[in-house]
């Protein structure tokens, strides 16, 4: 036999060529299994492509280290066949592990197929060597050979369905160590089978066929590209896919909070009305299917407004969050506690009779009336509860929702506090409401609105200096309603701002009216609505009355609660500002009642100060009120601003309010508020009736003194 040597560099090539066909034999498992569609097919391919190359590579760079005396020579029909049954054994491989399961029967028989596909393209590589007369074989190495094929074939495919998802750190670094392990086995059984192989001493190689001299070449440099190149295309889809991912990632994030957004309070981060209306059908779904009932209670703050007036939107929102943190403690079981706006919430939960609710709504009750520690408040509010009852007290959503807000109006109306079940009666006054509520939104469109002007005079009793204009509602059916009948309706429902815009120039076409009349010197005052305050576009709805009627800017006031004021100063003083560079006077109406800080008090650009008629009805010589009216008279004249005091109704009150500085008085004493066109009327008492109110002024101040 023939003397054979390996040159142990290429050996090494050889086993490191092995090890990069196992690594991208792993890595090609991982891109077929997170792939689908088209582009698992095409890595399915271009991996089994590269693997079965890297493995068939390996071979005949394992044969082409063997050295021996002679040039050896292979047939290129053989040797192309060794290479296509390593490719088809690699495809085969790749599709087995990329599969959902892979238990051991499968694992043994792939192991069997692929085990007899690498053993058959060693072999039939083998049989490419051009030798005559022909290679003796040792069948006892052969038999090795082929076990360890088998066996290797098994490991490296459990090996590749065990690492071919995930891309972090760990994962690599475990598919290199298989690829090692799996790289020695391919070897191994590579070198096995060579050594099975004897050459005759007398044999000899023919001329024909591939010269093995640069075919070394060829195979390495090719084998290795093809690999590079195949793992370079696989780390940046890998980068991609990773990039995609956390895009995908970011994507997904982005829909959840729209979808919190959308579905949810952004205070108190509760379900809003769109979540509610879907969860409420569900409930009446499940209900009719299993023959339960559920209860809806529909839930309003008693007192918030004030809150909410008195201390800022800030302080209420924390409350409203304290208040729902407090309702969520005393839930249990399955419910829906959603909020639908202002101090509104409502509450969807399963019961097996009303007695359950009645439980529910008195310990939500008592939950809330407990007082609130809000930053350095302490702060009260009550809450007032609907219940309706499924099934008996609604049929659908719009039912259940209408009956359990008209049970907690009748919950308000009677003292507040507590909670009412549902009573068909109840609806007369819900529908009542609600049809005031259609009918207001038409209020202007079929000139129901009215105007009443009430005078304001120059301290003690004259001359007139002009009026307040005050809203009615000419009603067709129900005759004239004064605003407490329907302002906070306005309000809520935002009708207030169109409202207050009419008011405002229908007070400016009234006031030309009376300039034309001979009045040129009279003024009118105008009240504004906390939200038509904060309207982007009041300035120019007041320029634009103003340019409209030819009115001159100082003969229009503007009243602004103090409240309403401070509840952003800074904001106030940039709306005044802007309102007073018109010319257009500023006062500060129900003065007293709030809590104005000095600072921003003194900033606000206001020309008066009016007196909230709270201290005017109760004023008496050494009263409370009598020393805090004071305090406001001294207050506004340290402040340069004049002081306007409404609801006088006595002559006390009258030379009281005169004796402390007031400029300007306003009540029924002087006169109540008309119509326009009862203004003459008004000029015609003034004058009739001056001796008497002189002859009332010189004994009560004769009686004060």
């Amino acid at each position: 036999m023939l003397v054979t040597s390996y040159d142990s560099f290429i050996v090494i090539v050889s086993i490191l060529v092995a090890m990069l066909a196992s690594f991208t034999a792993l890595d090609m498992a991982g891109r077929v299994a997170t792939s689908t569609g088209k582009a698992a097919i095409i890595w399915l391919l271009g991996g089994g492509f590269s693997m079965g190359i890297g493995i068939w590579a390996m071979h005949f760079i394992g044969m082409l280290s063997m050295s021996m005396d002679m040039v050896m020579s292979y047939s290129p029909t053989f040797t192309a066949i060794s290479a296509a049954i390593a490719v088809c054994a690699s495809i085969f491989a790749l599709w087995l592990v990329c599969q959902g399961e892979l238990p051991m029967q499968r694992l043994i028989g792939g192991a069997l197929i692929m085990g007899t596909g690498v053993a058959a393209m060693h072999y039939t590589g083998m049989a490419a060597l051009m030798f005559s007369p022909g290679i003796v074989w040792n069948w006892g190495w052969v038999a090795v050979s082929i076990v360890i094929a088998l066996v290797a074939s098994g490991a490296a495919l459990w090996l590749a369905f065990n690492l071919r998802e995930g891309t972090s750190n760990r994962v690599t670094v475990l598919r290199l160590g298989a690829s090692v392990v799996m790289g020695f086995a391919i070897a191994g059984m590579h070198y096995t089978g060579m050594m099975a192989a004897k050459f005759p001493l007398h044999g000899h190689p023919t001329q024909e066929g591939v010269n093995s001299n640069w075919l070394a070449i060829l195979v390495t440099v090719v084998t290795i590209a093809i690999l590079g190149i195949t793992l370079l295309v696989s780390m940046l889809d890998a980068r991609m896919q990773a990039r995609t991912s956390i895009l995908a990632s970011s994507l997904a994030e982005a829909n959840r909070e729209l979808a919190q957004l959308a579905l949810h309070d952004n205070l108190t981060r509760l379900p809003n009305r769109i979540l509610l209306e879907d969860r409420l059908e569900q409930a009446i779904n499940k209900a009719n299917r299993e023959r339960t009932h559920f209860a809806l209670m529909f839930m309003d703050l008693d007192g918030f407004k004030a809150v909410n007036d008195a201390f800022g939107h800030h302080i209420g929102d924390n409350l409203l969050i304290g208040v729902t943190e407090r309702m969520s403690q005393q839930m249990e079981g399955y419910y829906t506690l959603a909020r639908l706006g202002g101090d509104e919430f409502v509450l969807l939960i399963e019961i097996n009779d009303p007695n359950d609710a009645a439980a529910v709504a008195d310990n939500l009750v008592k939950a809330v009336d407990r007082p609130f520690d809000i930053s350095r408040y302490e702060l009260v509010v009550s809450l007032s509860i609907g219940i309706a009852v499924y099934p008996g007290d609604g049929v659908d959503e719009r039912e259940l929702m209408f009956n359990a807000d008209a049970a907690m109006y009748h919950t308000k109306n009677n003292g507040r506090n507590g909670y009412t079940f549902f009573q068909p009666s109840m609806n007369m006054l819900a529908q009542s409401q609600l049809q005031l509520n259609n009918d207001l939104w038409h209020a202007l469109d079929n000139n129901e609105l009215r105007l009443f002007y009430q005078p304001k005079y120059c301290a003690p009793r004259g001359p007139i200096l002009g009026f307040e204009a005050l809203l009615r509602w000419e009603h067709p059916a129900r005759g004239l309603l004064t605003p407490d009948h329907f302002l906070p309706m306005a309000e809520k429902t935002g009708m207030i701002v169109s409202i207050g815009n009419w008011v405002i120039n229908e007070a400016c076409r009234q006031l030309r009216q009376w300039h034309l009349q001979g009045h040129p010197h009279w003024s009118v005052a105008v009240n504004l609505s906390s939200l038509q305050f904060e309207q982007s576009n009041l300035v120019e709805t007041v320029t634009e009355a103003l340019a409209k009627h030819e009115i001159p800017p100082e003969l229009l006031t503007l009243e602004v609660t103090e409240t309403t004021a401070m509840r952003d100063p800074d904001e106030s003083v940039r709306i005044l500002t802007e309102l007073t560079k018109l010319g257009v006077k500023a006062s500060i109406d129900d003065f007293g009642t709030g809590y104005s800080s000095l600072l921003y008090l003194k900033r606000l650009p206001a020309s008066e100060l009016k007196i909230d008629r709270a201290f005017v009805n109760e004023l008496q010589h050494h009263s409370e009120d009598a020393t805090i009216v004071s305090a406001i008279v001294a207050l506004a004249q340290s402040l340069q601003l004049k002081v306007v005091a409404e609801g006088v109704e006595t002559a006390e009150q009258q030379a009281f309010l005169t004796g402390l500085g007031c400029n300007t008085l306003q009540g029924y004493l002087l006169g109540k508020p008309i119509p326009p066109e009862r203004i003459s009327e008004l000029d015609n008492f003034v004058g009739t009736q001056e001796n008497e109110l002189k002859a009332e002024l010189h004994t009560v101040n004769s009686s004060l003194t």
